[in-house]
């Protein structure tokens, strides 16, 4: 994980989450394997509960998913917030993913994802994509989820953190409150997505 991949987490967390430090959030960080750092610290104090979820056991998972696709390991309308930072790249069929996201987020629970839109190839075990501020756009609208904000970091930061070789996108976006009719249409559209 590169220096300003954490400077962009940290103020997601300081603008969706500075306010809510006294509520017991849920918070899942996917792809939360420590390869060169991890969110943990930002995100792991008191009352919040901190759950780092990966693909395989090692440093900062507390929960390893059996399949990327389909989280039997977490119940539906659970996470208060996701983040995921420097993963989505690594998943071959991030689409899938993203329907995974927004089935496990509660009514009104945020998501933050960070990856690259640039960079050399960098295979953990495998590197498929650059995403675009109007691509991760899309990618939420697609789960039914409202785009908060969309941006790719750009500028100049210090050269030994590569941060403008890898110019990371970055989205936050939200879980629509809906009635239970709205609700099971959504379900029941991504139902049909994923056996598309």
């Amino acid at each position: 994980m590169h220096r300003s991949s954490r400077d962009n987490m940290r103020a997601f967390r300081t603008k969706y989450l500075e306010a809510r430090t006294n509520e017991p959030l849920y918070i899942l960080d996917l792809g939360s394997l420590d390869v060169n750092g991890s969110y943990r610290d930002l995100f792991a104090v008191p009352p919040w509960r901190y759950c780092g979820v990966d693909l395989a056991a090692g440093q900062n998972v507390d929960l390893v998913l059996r399949d990327p696709y389909c989280w039997r390991e977490i119940p539906s309308n659970s996470v208060d917030v996701l983040i995921s930072g420097q993963a989505f790249e690594h998943i071959e069929f991030f689409w899938l993913t993203m329907l995974e996201i927004g089935r496990v987020l509660k009514p009104e629970g945020i998501c933050c994802l960070i990856a690259p839109s640039s960079g050399f190839e960098h295979r953990h075990p495998v590197d498929c994509w650059r995403f675009y501020p109007d691509g991760f756009a899309a990618l939420a609208r697609f789960a039914s989820l409202t785009v908060a904000e969309v941006y790719r970091r750009q500028g100049t930061t210090a050269p030994e953190d590569e941060a403008d070789l890898w110019r990371d996108t970055v989205l936050v976006c939200r879980k629509p409150a809906a009635s239970k009719w709205a609700s099971w249409k959504r379900s029941f559209r991504h139902y049909l997505l994923r056996r598309i």
